[in-house]
């Protein structure tokens, strides 16, 4: 019988320790708090479940879910369609391709607080651009929850619509010229290329880019803290924020993370349950 050699978990064990001192030991602190009382003495007292049903029988924390949800749904509905249109209009030949590379890759290199501040200027009705244009129509974000929705979402959709776009292209340049002769031959129309080619394949990059803008636009926080400063809309990462007791902090920390996690997983499995290869294998075939 020939040896095992266990040599190479001495190389992986460097890594197990990091993630374990970034990962799991913090998010066993977390678990260890939810269960707990804190009280002024810093003494800790065993309440179970105690801060689990408060948050569940909040109405602050149904109503900040409820904004994540149709936030989340208004940018993957915008962002996503634009981010293909635009990589579907995007040169595959020339001195056009970096440039453009370029220009995409710019909004994602901006801090998300810096992108805050920015939209926070550009939609004042005293001095920023967009706020003067839009004043004579009764635009306020600082004081009309709709304006504030409709900053946050257009900052979103110029921030990350980029990402999208990106990946889009990927799929797109990945594709052999083979098809495409192969679609002239028959007299496919630009519709039926889009439909038959190009959107299969680039269904896997596609899945990518809704996993991350949906994690990324339901855990947003940076953006309309830097905007709006913590009033009207409050998402559950801003009511977070706003929870004083650590217990129950620690309790609604643990329920976002648990509902980030389904619903990830629930996106997956949907856009992937018809697909017999795994997503890093995508490719042209």
């Amino acid at each position: 019988m020939k040896p095992v050699n266990h040599g190479a978990w001495f190389l992986v064990l460097p890594m197990l320790i990091i993630v374990a001192f970034t990962a799991v030991i913090p998010l066993m602190t977390v678990v260890n708090y939810s269960v707990q009382y804190v009280a002024t003495n810093a003494q800790f007292h065993w309440v179970g479940d105690l801060w689990f049903r408060e948050v569940l029988h909040s109405e602050k924390f149904w109503n900040a879910l409820w904004r994540n949800l149709v936030f989340s749904g208004c940018i993957l509905a915008i962002e996503i369609p634009l981010g293909v249109l635009i990589a579907l209009n995007m040169p595959r030949k020339g001195w056009g391709v970096p440039v453009c590379l370029v220009l995409m890759a710019l909004p994602l290199l901006v801090p998300w607080y810096v992108v805050g501040m920015i939209w926070q200027m550009f939609g004042r009705v005293d001095i920023g651009l967009m706020g003067v244009m839009l004043r004579d129509i009764g635009y306020n974000y600082e004081g009309d929850p709709i304006d504030a929705w409709f900053t946050l979402i257009l900052m979103d959709v110029w921030h990350w619509t980029s990402l999208v776009a990106l990946l889009a292209y990927a799929g797109l340049v990945s594709i052999p010229d083979a098809y495409y002769q192969a679609a002239r031959i028959d007299g496919a129309s630009k519709w039926s290329v889009f439909r038959y080619i190009q959107l299969p394949k680039m269904a896997r990059v596609l899945t990518i880019a809704v996993l991350l803008r949906f994690m990324d636009s339901f855990m947003i926080f940076t953006e309309p803290f830097a905007v709006i400063a913590g009033g009207d809309p409050v998402f559950l990462s801003t009511e977070l924020k706003q929870t004083v007791e650590l217990g129950q902090k620690a309790a609604m920390s643990l329920i976002y993370f648990l509902i980030i996690l389904l619903m990830s997983w629930i996106f997956y499995t949907v856009m992937t349950r018809d697909d017999g290869e795994p997503i890093g294998q995508g490719g042209a075939s």
